[in-house]
């Protein structure tokens, strides 16, 4: 479910983690989960990590089959908390769709590259479901106020031609061009590099806990609701949901 290669063809101390469950277009579950926590520990010894997915998709979201599980939701959480504590900078490298889960992961590596036509977005709200509070401070400072709301609030997706635009993505290009930057990136100082993510994540988490709590609050309730079971049976089922706010 997740390949991990050193990748010194590119770079000394270049990772490369793939998701490859190609024939679920690399939705996230569980088990996957487990071993991008792996794959973290393993990263702790490389220089660079390249994040990517297996063609067809970066990552198609959550395996909708274990999205209510708080197992999953916790060990989510762990993984992208995960990619913005690791002393090495992490490169999106994205081809395809990157969505929900998808865009999540995205949204927590330092640096992003995209193909023109990679589409982003969090389709929480066709599925009655909801993200927690962290995730949407995430989205908001690393691609944008104002995508961001559209994500959250319309469900709007992006190309990654419309980000690079607006600075969220910051190359046009494929895999190999990740990896190359990923090369460049590995000849420079890491311990520079170490402090300054380390600056720029305790600045990106500060925010009042009392609308975390009601952000979560929230959360809580629409997670509690009738609708998450109605989005999940809409989506098996290929026809328009029937959402009742309950």
């Amino acid at each position: 479910m997740v390949r991990v290669e050193d990748r010194d063809d590119a770079g000394e101390g270049v990772l490369l983690i793939t998701l490859d469950r190609p024939e679920r277009r690399n939705a996230v579950d569980l088990d996957s989960l487990v071993q991008l926590v792996e794959a973290q520990r393993i990263a702790a010894r490389c220089r660079v990590v390249v994040l990517t997915g297996e063609p067809p998709a970066f990552c198609a979201g959550a395996d909708l089959n274990g999205v209510e599980n708080d197992e999953f939701v916790s060990m989510l959480r762990t993984v992208l908390i995960g990619f913005t504590t690791l002393s090495q900078p992490v490169v999106a490298a994205v081809d395809g769709p990157a969505l929900g889960a998808g865009t999540q992961l995205v949204s927590v590596c330092d640096l992003r590259v995209a193909t023109p036509t990679s589409r982003f977005g969090i389709p929480a709200a066709r599925l009655g479901l909801t993200v927690d509070a962290w995730t949407v401070d995430r989205l908001s400072r690393e691609f944008g106020a104002a995508s961001a709301r559209a994500m959250l609030i319309a469900a709007e997706t992006f190309t990654g031609e419309q980000l690079a635009g607006s600075g969220a993505i910051h190359r046009l290009g494929g895999l190999d061009d990740a990896l190359a930057w990923a090369g460049e990136i590995s000849r420079l100082a890491p311990l520079t590099i170490a402090a300054h993510k380390l600056a720029l994540e305790t600045r990106s988490t500060q925010r009042s806990d009392e609308h975390a709590q009601l952000v979560n609050a929230a959360s809580a309730l629409a997670w509690a609701s009738d609708d998450v079971e109605e989005g999940r049976a809409a989506f098996m089922q290929k026809r328009p949901p029937r959402f009742r706010g309950c």
